[in-house]
């Protein structure tokens, strides 16, 4: 029977999201009720400087209304209602800002900051960072942009910064040398990948013994998951993080 000791830490995708609407408050408390061992959101740019919490690059899919994040400003984008389309219940969700996310995280919890913007955005998320006293040991910068990574490793140097992949070409010798020169120029000190991609334990290992983390997602089976624990991930993203958990615990 598998202990808590045992598995790889649990991380709730854009929060609870299988069931609270996604990068919201409500979403990120419900994760942490839930016993979610850290929290994954993203974030944008706004036109006027804000950094605000939402996953694609305008507003249409979960404010019905389409607004274009880096073209519109806070507050603008505060009077968008993002909760109702999941759920009746949660209407009046509003998009949260970076210092709002952190005014939420517990103790001893990690956050995964997701950059879905270019470089630009380095500067004013340190800027937040630091007027919130934010824990180096408990925030991570992840990118699927290997210059996001390597600017978060250049600027803000106390805070990891991960890669993200979906491995998806990785069964093409040159597509996977490829993802080696990224972990390499990015200076990153861990890899996201992508649960359903074609990579090998080796593969995995090989990263792994050059001291990066190794984070598997979007992880919501049993059956996937301990898959993923058998690559030896230290973390597993997951939009379900308490069932999860349960059904690994069994």
């Amino acid at each position: 029977m598998a202990i808590a000791a045992d598995l790889p830490l649990l991380v709730g995708h854009r929060g609870a999201s299988h069931v609270a609407p996604e990068n919201t408050i409500a979403s990120f408390k419900l994760a942490f009720e839930e016993g979610a061992d850290g929290i994954e959101g993203d974030f944008y740019l706004t036109k006027d400087g804000e950094v605000v919490c939402i996953h694609d690059a305008d507003t249409k899919r979960v404010a019905g209304t389409k607004l274009v994040v880096k073209e519109s400003t806070w507050p603008e984008l505060s009077k968008l209602d993002v909760g109702s389309w999941k759920d009746p219940k949660y209407a009046g969700e509003h998009i949260p800002r970076l210092g709002d996310v952190l005014d939420v995280l517990p103790a001893g919890k990690r956050f995964f900051l997701e950059i879905k913007d270019g470089p630009q955005i380095v500067g004013p998320i340190g800027k937040i960072l630091a007027e919130k006293h934010a824990d180096p040991a408990r925030v991570i910068f992840i990118s699927f942009n290997a210059d996001v990574v390597k600017a978060c490793r250049e600027q803000l140097p106390a805070f990891q910064a991960h890669l993200i992949s979906d491995l998806k070409e990785f069964a093409d010798p040159a597509k996977r040398a490829g993802y080696e020169q990224q972990l390499e120029t990015s200076g990153a000190q861990g890899l996201q990948f992508n649960a359903k991609s074609p990579v090998e334990a080796e593969w995995l290992a090989k990263v792994k013994g050059k001291g990066l983390l190794l984070t598997s997602w979007t992880v919501d089976d049993g059956e996937t998951a301990k898959k993923m624990i058998g690559f030896g991930v230290q973390h597993i993203t997951t939009n379900r993080p308490g069932d999860l958990r349960k059904e690994l615990s069994r």
